[in-house]
């Protein structure tokens, strides 16, 4: 496959040395645009929401942001493909759980760097989507690194800067947006229901009209939810109602 354009990419590390070695290695290369070099990820993300890069190269261990918070803060902004470069092997299966196309330990040799930018370029030639659907989100909590499931997970609501997940009694929070986290659930299996409420539709066990006039989300768990009139339509279609199905045909909407 021809690549219409350069590769438009982005070199994430602290460490000096580490980005002049890629950035040898790519030099040179007729088919890389070089956006540029940084060494933290709070420069990171600063970059890769205002150049929008195709590919980056991206240390994991960094000081304050490391290259997973980089990545969970992007959200939907996270370009096609992410190659992760460490010193450090445990962090492989979780690196391509986030979504990485790669993972290079250092050091690494050209012909390993070269198979891993390959892969990128057949990606971003192939205009495939960024990232996989993930199966958990990763939470950082009292020195700990937890795994949560999606599946777990009962409902999702907005925090200011935060959500929190609900997963039965417990609640955990996530340091993004809920409008970050929605652009990365599967369709299929969570919807919102209001500006500061996600559901997981399997956990929908019926709806309730209201005083008002208006439908109330029930969960399995016993929790009611308010639901908007600008999400119902979308609700209605997710759990397979026809609106005639609802009081908003009837006059009460």
């Amino acid at each position: 496959m021809s690549i219409a354009r350069a590769i438009r990419t982005l070199i994430v590390d602290d460490e000096p040395l580490a980005r002049s070695n890629i950035l040898t290695l790519l030099r040179n290369d007729p088919t890389i645009e070089i956006l540029g070099e940084c060494g933290s990820g709070a420069e990171a993300l600063r970059i890769i929401r205002a150049a929008k890069p195709d590919l980056i190269f991206l240390d994991i261990e960094m000081p304050e942001l490391d290259g997973f918070d980089v990545v969970e803060m992007l959200g939907a902004d996270q370009p096609r493909a992410i190659i992760f470069v460490t010193a450090y092997d445990q962090y492989a299966v979780r690196a391509f759980d986030s979504g990485a196309l790669d993972y290079l330990l250092k050091p690494f040799d050209d012909a390993r760097f070269h198979r891993a930018l390959d892969r990128a370029r057949e990606r971003i030639a192939a205009g495939g989507a960024n990232v996989a659907k993930p199966s958990h989100i990763t939470l950082k909590s009292a020195g700990q690194i937890l795994f949560l499931k999606l599946t777990d997970i009962d409902w999702i609501e907005a925090a200011d800067y935060y959500t929190c997940l609900h997963t039965g009694p417990r609640q955990h929070l996530l340091r993004r947006s809920i409008t970050d986290l929605e652009d990365e659930l599967d369709p299929e299996a969570f919807c919102r229901i209001h500006r500061s409420a996600i559901v997981r539709l399997d956990r929908v066990q019926g709806l309730k009209l209201n005083e008002s006039g208006d439908y109330d989300v029930l969960l399995h768990t016993g929790v009611t939810l308010r639901l908007s009139r600008t999400y119902r339509p979308q609700l209605q279609s997710r759990l397979g109602l026809r609106s005639a199905d609802s009081p908003v045909s009837s006059g009460q909407g």
